[in-house]
């Protein structure tokens, strides 16, 4: 009896972990706010009753998001689309046009899009157009019923939208803006950009008619709203099916928050970056640790996620060097601390090299040149050193001007952990000067 309760509590258990699993990836996956957007709620009003006013009243609009990457545009942009939906009045009553200036390169690619979104291949055909506007005024009329007020209105997204403004005479923007002054067909433009100097980028004519309207988005929370975040963004909700687990769960994730241990990882990553999809990165690679067997978030899932997030990737390639490679690393690196970061030639570390073979012929094979050479080339495939400029054929391939690209902390870190490697090469590279 007691090992089918236990094999029923097991399944109960299995189903909560994957439910959890579930829920918390979806939320940081797709970047799904827990409750609330965090700090931006006055953005938040301003974007919805600009939106609202397209969507019930007819007007045109249009408006810049402005702020770093990851301080949440987009995800406020969909927030808001999300409760104009739920709106009985704007139900099916919005067509949304998402363009992405990475996607889209050009204004002919942009407009294919525009009509494949729109569902008007057909009505297009193989009509062909004088210019630019005349084909997007068409696509809008085909739009159109009855007066202004009860036509379907039409909103632009604009991802990347710096990129759009490098197009030839900015020609997408201008329409897409003329349009949204006019008394056309409603259309609201949205663009979405990281650059704080966009406006400047604009020409005259694209300016003069941009609403200059821009909701700025900065991380502007302190390490306290910090934590709150952390908490919301691990809590299960109300509607959880396991009532019980769900405490035990939202227990657990209160202890964690007042934990020294999980405070100092939170408080790192909080001066390294305020970036929600930071935060939601290392409570992934944490989550990942629950299982059936580990059913809860601990302190030490959180330290070895953080381990992990920070883990750096060029000094992880260090690991997997030859000695004569490490050698040749530590020459440079000596070299960039006597010469104050100046670029270096392959004779100049070879000659590195051979002081520190001459001091230590002991313990060291005196490597031939060629192979030497041969080593320097490899480092230059993986890119750990990087030539200044591009090389000439006539050039010598020894005298090509180089550049180091790890510091020094990258390459004792790496060091510490590179297996059997010979005592004489870390004395090398931990010595203040170069062997004289």
């Amino acid at each position: 009896m007691s090992k089918r309760k236990a094999k029923e509590s097991g399944g109960t258990n299995g189903e909560c972990i994957s439910q959890v699993q579930k829920i918390l990836r979806e939320r940081f996956c797709h970047h799904c706010a827990a409750e609330k957007l965090f700090g931006i709620e006055h953005q938040y009003r301003h974007l919805l009753d600009l939106l609202k006013r397209t969507t019930v009243h007819g007007e045109s609009n249009s408006a810049l998001i402005i702020g770093p990457r990851g301080s949440g545009k987009t995800a406020l942009l969909n927030r808001v689309l999300k409760e104009l939906k739920e709106m009985k009045q704007v139900r099916g009553n919005l067509l949304e046009v998402r363009l992405n200036g990475l996607l889209q390169t050009n204004d002919k690619v942009a407009l294919k899009e525009i009509t494949r979104q729109l569902n008007l291949e057909n009505v297009v055909g193989d009509k062909v157009f004088g210019s630019f506007a005349e084909n997007l005024v068409f696509l809008l009329e085909a739009l159109r019923k009855g007066d202004r007020s009860s036509s379907c209105p039409v909103l632009f997204v604009l991802d990347e939208f710096d990129l759009f403004v490098h197009h030839k005479n900015q020609t997408l923007l201008y329409n897409l803006f003329d349009v949204s002054q006019s008394a056309q067909t409603p259309v609201t433009v949205i663009g979405l950009t990281c650059r704080q100097d966009v406006l400047e980028l604009l020409e005259k004519r694209v300016k003069s008619r941009f609403s200059h309207r821009q909701i700025y988005l900065m991380n502007s929370f302190d390490f306290r709203q910090y934590i709150t975040i952390f908490k919301k963004q691990l809590a299960l909700p109300a509607e959880f099916p396991d009532e019980s687990f769900a405490q035990q769960w939202n227990t657990n994730v209160q202890h964690l928050s007042e934990d020294k241990t999980v405070q100092d990882v939170l408080r790192n990553l909080f001066h390294y970056t305020k970036d929600l999809r930071s935060l939601h990165l290392l409570l992934m690679l944490a989550l990942s640790h629950v299982t059936v067997h580990h059913p809860l978030i601990t302190a030490s899932d959180l330290q070895e996620a953080s381990k992990q997030y920070r883990t750096d990737s060029r000094a992880n390639i260090v690991h997997g060097l030859s000695v004569l490679e490490i050698c040749l690393m530590i020459a440079m690196k000596h070299l960039n601390d006597v010469h104050e970061g100046e670029p270096f030639n392959f004779q100049m570390v070879y000659n590195e090299f051979q002081k520190f073979i001459q001091r230590k012929a002991h313990c060291m094979y005196n490597f031939e040149k060629p192979v030497v050479m041969k080593a320097f080339e490899h480092l230059l495939q993986l890119e750990l050193v990087r030539p200044i400029e591009r090389p000439n054929i006539r050039a010598q391939r020894e005298y090509l001007l180089m550049k180091l690209l790890l510091d020094n902390t990258q390459i004792m870190d790496a060091l510490q952990v590179y297996p059997n490697c010979p005592v004489d090469v870390k004395q090398w590279a931990a010595s203040s000067l170069s062997w004289l």
